[in-house]
């Protein structure tokens, strides 16, 4: 397996202490989520995605793409892996408010273990936190992204929710064991393929900024900086393969 881990760090523009401690997983965490965006771009070019690891290093790391869960939280692993972190590959199911929790393997999210306190790593859900979230049950932790907390669920399931105004919303429920990537594969092909899927709906691709975020979904372009909203239809293919390049320093290639 080719896997750098050196061209790795440059493309998440990290650098220092790789000593496997939480700051510095709490800064690989950042540094990810604000140079690889979460994207869909591949399912609507028809393009499948292999979740070997070769592939998706190919992908995210030489060709300088984003992914979805299973792929950016499921290379991130690796990632922690070779830096000699303890760290499992988990299931989460994730919140629909029309359709309640996904099927198992919905999602991908790794949980870390450090001097003997386990935190929840997520690098591959679009809008969430950007430190790793404690496993310590029924507390507000606070982050730059908003209000977290981990809560008990039933049939042993945790489950994070994000606090706005006092209020709960529900993001996803996890089980804290232990999974292999390939158990991923159906789901990742049923996301890829199913109408049921919100992924197949529409193209999307956004990223985090320190103080917003930039996002493309379908044809339009927003743009939330502090307060300041930026928002616009993009009228056609060259328009959205140009802001595409722009805001994202993406070129896909067409099948």
């Amino acid at each position: 397996m080719n896997f750098n881990k050196e061209k790795y760090l440059e493309r998440i523009n990290y650098s220092g202490n790789l000593e496997p401690n939480l700051d510095t997983l709490k800064r690989l965490q950042k540094t990810h989520l604000l140079n690889i965006p979460f994207e869909n771009l591949d399912i609507h070019n028809n393009t499948p995605i292999d979740l070997s690891i070769e592939n998706l290093f190919n992908k995210i790391i030489n060709q300088n793409r984003g992914g979805f869960c299973y792929e950016l939280n499921g290379l991130f692993y690796e990632l922690l892996n070779i830096i000699g972190f303890e760290v499992k590959m988990i299931s989460a199911r994730v919140f629909d408010q029309n359709k309640g929790y996904g099927k198992e393997y919905d999602h991908l999210a790794s949980i870390i273990k450090i001097n003997n306190m386990e935190f929840l790593t997520d690098v591959g859900f679009g809008e969430f936190t950007f430190e790793p979230l404690k496993l310590q049950l029924g507390t507000v932790q606070k982050d730059q992204r908003g209000n977290f907390k981990i809560d008990k669920f039933e049939n042993g399931y945790l489950k994070v929710c994000k606090i706005e105004n006092e209020k709960p919303t529900p993001e996803y429920i996890f089980k804290n064991e232990e999974r292999e990537l390939k158990e991923f594969q159906d789901m990742c092909i049923f996301h890829q393929t199913s109408s049921n899927s919100h992924f197949t709906s529409k193209k999307l691709i956004t990223l985090p900024t320190e103080n917003g975020r930039i996002t493309i979904s379908g044809d339009t372009l927003k743009h939330i900086e502090l307060e300041t909203i930026t928002e616009f239809t993009l009228k056609n293919e060259e328009e959205y393969e140009r802001e595409l390049w722009n805001r994202f320093k993406i070129k896909i290639q067409h099948q």
